[in-house]
Order: structure tokens, then sequence, then C-alpha cells
């Protein structure tokens, strides 16, 4: 099979044309031509009025050979690639060793998937609920401030991902295909097949709750045990810092020699009896902001001009990035196009923000986080914990300046840029519930995040024409950009540096940042853990 990239064509192209671009690229006949399967659909829109999709296409013709062999220094044509997934090992038929899953979020569901279709029948503990249950939490925090600390946006089956954009792409390298496999398994649970080949593809909350359910049944079916409300509150340890037994809130041991720690970003309570067990932890760079909002079609109007809301290109995204005068970087972190602002709280007393859409993308307004980057060099030296602490006291102070009841500090960006308290909504009105309370944002972040997201703005309407409208909504605070910490592993094996049988993986390890990446870890954490296992055994 050949793989063609690059065949770039009109937004409303004819059905036929594409199969016409192939013909004239390879310079074939008509008849030469078997078929095509578009492995990459992208969207250049660089000119508003001249929008192309540019297509990446896996065609079979007759004659490949001599085709390849005459286009051979052609970039854009080339043998395609085998992406379909290769297991390093099944369980031996006397299994001895059962690994253990800690948290079932994308990382931790793909870790248990690949333990369970390679026979290794994993136990996962999930700390909070089921997905459907975990969603009338969530709701019910959103709707009556009524926030329960294990089960949220942040703690339950699906993870963080659950409640957002659902965003299925990343700029990791994947040498290994591993992100097909990841998407190949949330077609079969029920996503749409488009995922495969959009070049920006997401699923949105909804759809993902049905997902999850469908991947844990494969995993109960392949011999997998999962276990809810099971929070791990100790790791024993024995000779040669070797992993023994996890022992749960309810005082209950279980034996384990082989544990994937796939706990999220939120974990704190975790992170820190890992640093008191002795666990090898440093302190990592992440970023503080706000939450964004504009009208969506403010964004598809600057994005695509006369294109606006095609319905191939969807309700528009936007990707910016400023460097301030203060030597901070300022950038827009998961745009979520006619979304909403949610409430991502996981711990009393504190206000934390977030971005969620629908599958639709069809709410009224668009949001993204502004957020300022920092460093444990710089901003929270010392103590590995220090960013965690750092992270708690900006969150609470968002909550005492939202008046104490979990709504959200707010400021429109036109009293924002002036520095002075805004009293009433204009044209855009806030998403976030349990609600937004109008006030001056100027003491909700350090003083550096500050002046830098300030001289961003304006900076940033220079690319998105309106970006800096007097009625777009900040609302505080974005701290959960990604973990503040790394509980640093072994390049070869995987390992905890100083903790045999522990497997530190995804975005709560400091090794993934989403949905697609933190499904990637997880493959590559179980493949880890069947090899030690097998060779073990």
């Amino acid at each position: 099979m050949i793989r063609i990239t690059e065949i770039k064509l009109p937004l409303e192209h004819k059905p036929g044309d594409i199969a016409a671009a192939v013909i004239k690229k390879l310079g074939i006949n008509v008849a030469d031509l078997v078929e095509y399967t578009i492995f990459k659909r992208g969207v250049d829109a660089r000119k508003a009025n001249a929008i192309l999709l540019a297509y990446t296409l896996d065609v079979t013709v007759k004659g490949e050979a001599k085709v390849l062999a005459k286009l051979s220094r052609d970039p854009h044509v080339k043998l395609a690639p085998d992406t379909s997934y290769q297991f390093v090992a099944n369980a031996p038929a006397n299994l001895q060793t059962r690994p253990v899953v800690v948290g079932l979020g994308p990382s931790g569901l793909f870790a248990a998937l690949i333990l369970a279709q390679s026979g290794f029948k994993p136990l996962v503990l999930e700390r909070g609920k089921a997905v459907r249950e975990r969603t009338k939490d969530t709701f019910n925090f959103w709707r009556k401030s009524e926030l329960n600390t294990e089960s949220n946006v942040q703690f339950g089956e699906g993870g963080a991902g659950t409640f957002s954009d659902g965003k299925l792409y990343s700029q990791i390298k994947d040498p290994k295909h591993y992100g097909r496999k990841v998407l190949n398994e949330f077609v079969k649970a029920g996503a749409p097949e488009e995922i495969l080949y959009v070049s920006h593809p997401h699923i949105g909350t909804f759809r993902l709750v049905g997902m999850v359910e469908k991947m844990r049944e494969t995993i109960i079916a392949l011999g997998g045990e999962i276990r809810f409300e099971s929070r791990v509150d100790d790791i024993e340890t024995g000779n040669n810092n070797q992993v023994q037994a996890l022992v749960l809130a309810n005082g209950e041991r279980i034996a384990a020699t082989h544990v994937i720690l796939a706990v999220g970003h939120s974990a704190r309570d975790t992170f820190e009896m890992l640093h008191k067990r002795g666990i090898y932890i440093e302190a990592k760079p992440f970023s503080i902001g706000f939450r964004i909002e504009h009208p969506q079609s403010l964004i598809d109007n600057a994005r695509h001009g006369p294109n606006a809301q095609h319905p191939i290109l969807g309700a528009a995204d936007y990707k910016l990035v400023h460097h301030a005068s203060n030597g901070r970087s300022v950038y827009s972190f998961c745009m979520c196009p006619g979304g909403t602002v949610v409430a991502s709280a996981s711990e009393a007393g504190c206000v934390v923000t977030n971005g969620m859409s629908q599958y639709s993308r069809n709410e009224r307004n668009a949001n993204a986080g502004i957020v300022v980057g920092i460093t444990p060099e710089v901003d929270f030296p010392g103590d590995p914990l220090a960013g965690m602490a750092l992270q708690r006291k900006w969150e609470h102070q968002a909550y005492v300046l939202g008046g104490g009841n979990y709504q959200a500090p707010g400021q429109l960006v036109g009293d924002f840029l002036a520095n002075q308290p805004s009293t009433q909504f204009g044209e855009v009105l806030p998403s976030y519930t349990p609600g937004v309370h109008l006030t001056n944002l100027d003491s909700a972040l350090p003083e550096y995040a500050i002046s830098a997201i300030r001289e961003a703005i304006p900076q940033f309407a220079k690319q998105i024409k309106g970006f800096d409208m007097a009625d777009a909504i900040l609302t505080g605070v974005e701290t959960r950009t990604s973990s503040p910490i790394r509980i640093k592993r072994n390049d070869d094996d995987l390992q905890s540096i100083n903790t045999k049988g522990l497997y530190p993986t995804g975005e709560g390890a400091g090794y993934a940042g989403g949905i697609l990446s933190a499904g990637v870890d997880g493959i590559r954490a179980a493949e880890a853990v069947a090899l030690s296992i097998l060779n073990a055994d």
C-alpha cells in the first residue's frame, strides 16, 4: 500500500476529486487505482477566503513497485507503514503474579486493557466511583455546590479527561503507532470513526461516558477485576525497595509486586504518601492562569471568515503564544470550541476551573485557558511538593475571592486590562456553574502572571480579531494544567528509579499531557509490566 501526503483540495471539492488527485499524483491510469482510504484529513486555514483540506491517503494500485520506484524521490509518496498494534507478550498458562493498576483514567484504562488483552487479568483500584455515579456527583457539585472530594471532575472512572473536550491529539513522538491503538479501541467502544482521520479529533463528555463503560466491560470479560471506591493509602516495600503490597483506605492489604501507578495530576494525598515513603519525586514545571470566554461566533469569523460555521470546519479553535516582557510565556491551553467552563475542584475550600465541550460543540461560548508557565527553579524552589502547595494557595484564594461558596471569581477583559473591578456582565455571559462572582482578579494570581496576561491579551487580538473585546470574561483560576511533580522512572523498564515493581504512568507521574498521550503511556507501562512478569515467571 502507498501513502500519499499533502493532497490539497478546496473545501467544497466533489467526491470524485480525491481519486482524480491520486491518479494525477501517481501518474497512473484510472483502471490502475484499486482503492484509497483517508488516513488523515487536516485543514489549511491560513487564508480564510481560500480554506483547503489537506489529505493523507493510503492507496492500493496495480503495479505498486513500479509506481514507488518511479516516484522514489518524491517525499510525499512512500510505502505506507504498518500501524497495527503488536502485543509484546502473552501471559503464561501458570501465571503466578497478578499486576495491579492504580487509577482508571486514560492511562490506567489502557494499561489495564492491554494487560487484559494479553491474558494478565489485572486488578484495577480506582479511588472514585464508576463513571455514571461519578457524573451524578459532579453535576450535583455544579448545581448545588456540594463537593464530594472522592468523586468529582478529577477523581473517578475515566479520569479528568472525561469532563473535557475529549481531545485526541498530541505532539508526542509515537514511532510504534500506539496512538493508533488508542484511537482504534475508542472506535470499538463507540467513538465516531472520524477520529481515525480528522486532524484534531475530539469526542466530548457524553460520548466518553459510554465508551469508558464499554472498555471496562471488555477488561472484565477478559478476566480483569475493577474495584471502585478503593483508594490506595500506602505502598509497602521490602528488600531492595521492591513493592510488596498496597494498603487501602479501609485497611485492606493487597499483595502486589507489579503496580502501575496511574493516579492523575490531582492525587495530592497520594503524592504526599509517596514522598513520605521515600519514593523519588521531583518538582516539575506547570502553568497557572484563567479561563477566557468569547462568543464562539467571534472565533469562527476570525478564523474561518466567510466559511464560518461550515459543517466540515465546525466550531473554530485557536492556539496562541506570547513571550511577555517580564520573561514569562503566556499561551492558550485546552481550547474548547462551543463549550463551557467547568468547576474542577477536588479539595474543600478551593476553586479550580477547566474547559469542557460536547461532541457537537454547539454552546454559545468558546473558552480556553490563558496560562503562564512557571518553574520550580524560579517560582517554587526546594521541596518536591512545593508546586502542589502553590496550586492550593491560589485555588483557596480563588475560593475566597469568589465568595466562599464555590462560585468562581471573574472579571470582564476590558476591566482586567484597566485594572478595575467588574460590576456587571456585558454581552458574554459566563458558563461556569455554580456561578461567577464579579470582582478584580488582580490578587487572584502572582503579580508576574497578572502582568504577563495583561500584556498578552492585546497581542492575541492581533491574531484573533476581537480577542480583547471588553465584554469577554476571565474566570479564575486554572492551576491543573499538568502535574506539579514527576515520579521519576527509568527510561528502559519504566520502573521508579528507586522502587522496584512501581511503574509511574501518565499525567500524574509527569509523563503525559492529555487523553491520547496518557493512553499511549499506559500502553507502554502495560508492556513493561508484561515483559517483567514473563521474564520473572
